[in-house]
C-alpha cells in the first residue's frame, strides 16, 4: 500500500478494469481542464471566460461523482446489504451528505 492509500483508504474496492479505465479517463479530462484554467489565469484571460471553464470543470467532477456513487451503490452497498452489514446505510448517508455540501 502506498502512502496515499494508507492516508485515505480504510477499505478497498476491486473494480472491473473497464470501470476503472472509464473513471480514470474522466479524471484525466478533468485534470486537463484544470491545467487549462491555470493556463488561462497565467495568460491573464478574461475573468468570465475563466469562470465559464471553471464551471465546466466543476460539472465534469460532479458527473464523475455521480458515476462513482452509482457504481458504489450497485456494487459495494448492495453486497454489504446482502451480507447483513446494515452499517453501510449510515456510511452511504454520510457520503451523500458530503457530496451535497
Amino acid at each position: 500500500m502506498d502512502n496515499m492509500e494508507e492516508k485515505y483508504c480504510k477499505k478497498m474496492t476491486q473494480r472491473p478494469e473497464d470501470e476503472r479505465k472509464k473513471l480514470i479517463n474522466r479524471l484525466n479530462r478533468i485534470e486537463g481542464q484544470i491545467r487549462g484554467i491555470r493556463g488561462m489565469l497565467e495568460s491573464d484571460a478574461y475573468c468570465a471566460d475563466i469562470l465559464t471553464q471553471s464551471a465546466a470543470a466543476s460539472a465534469a467532477l460532479s458527473a464523475f461523482n455521480r458515476e462513482l456513487i452509482t457504481n458504489h451503490i450497485k456494487s459495494c452497498v448492495a453486497r454489504d446489504l446482502r451480507e447483513g452489514k446494515d452499517e453501510v446505510i449510515d456510511e452511504l448517508a454520510a457520503t451523500l451528505q458530503k457530496l451535497m455540501k
